[in-house]
């Protein structure tokens, strides 16, 4: 089922909103800098900004942002720090005759429709606007991997996310159904040019608290119980201490961005 779909999970991520806000990794400079620069200017608009991590980061680099969110929970997080929010699901949303420079959505856009999620960037974009969903897509080391994928399937036999079947040749590849899928969408709602990928890879060091805080805000655990939530940690907790009790995380944050006609 594709994942925009899921609307439970997509509007779960509030049930720890401080936590997803706190643990969840910021986006690479470079890759933000070079979708304004290549906008015609500084109006955003932020599909899914959830707590608003990149909302805030757009802001540093002199945007003015506006942020739509279906979890209120998550919205809230987001004003707090000064990002203006409007509540609503992207295909709903309403833009009462306001136009951006750019449209954004830092790892959502596959909560969205891509079809409609596109043609309301579309709707909304001035000539020469840029529409640029990102995500962080990132690799385990394959003990790590090999550990989660057998404790989830274990505790969350019916969940629709399934892990470790096909292991990825690298963290752009294993994102590829999801990168492909929001290009498809941008094509199919017409209106813009043909969407490129691009992309800037960086790694992080966990320790196992660190990593261990961060992974109940996966949209694969958000609708876990306390006690299913608990013996993952503690199976994945025990792979990073025979790991040396830290790791290094391969991301690649990618953007499918196309400029509208």
């Amino acid at each position: 089922m594709p994942t925009h779909h899921l609307r439970q999970t997509a509007e779960s991520f509030g049930v720890d909103a401080a936590r997803y806000d706190r643990t969840r990794p910021p986006y690479p400079v470079a890759l933000l800098r070079r979708i304004v620069d290549r906008s015609p200017g500084r109006a955003v608009l932020n599909a899914g900004c959830g707590t608003g991590i990149e909302s805030r980061q757009l802001r540093e680099l002199g945007c003015t942002v506006l942020g739509v969110e279906p979890d209120p929970r998550m919205a809230d997080v987001a004003r707090s720090t000064g990002i203006a929010v409007e509540v609503a699901t992207f295909e709903d949303w309403e833009p009462g005759g306001r136009e951006f420079d750019l449209v954004v959505a830092g790892t959502a856009w596959h909560w969205i429709d891509p079809v409609a999620g596109a043609a309301k960037a579309a709707a909304v974009l001035r000539p020469g606007g840029r529409l640029a969903p990102f995500w962080h897509t990132f690799q385990l080391p394959d003990e790590l991997a090999a550990g989660f994928a057998e404790a989830y399937r274990r505790l969350l036999p019916d969940s629709p996310f399934q892990f470790g079947q096909t292991p990825a040749a690298s963290a752009l590849d294993g994102y590829r159904p999801i990168l492909d899928r929001a290009a498809e969408g941008i094509r199919a709602a017409g209106g813009f040019g043909e969407p490129e990928v691009w992309h800037v890879d960086w790694e992080r060091v966990y320790s196992r608290d660190d990593y261990l805080d961060q992974l109940p805000t996966s949209g694969a655990l958000t609708r876990a119980t306390p006690a299913q939530l608990a013996e993952i940690q503690e199976a994945v907790g025990a792979v990073i201490d025979r790991l040396g009790g830290s790791f290094v995380m391969r991301y690649t944050s990618a953007a499918v961005t196309a400029a509208r006609d």
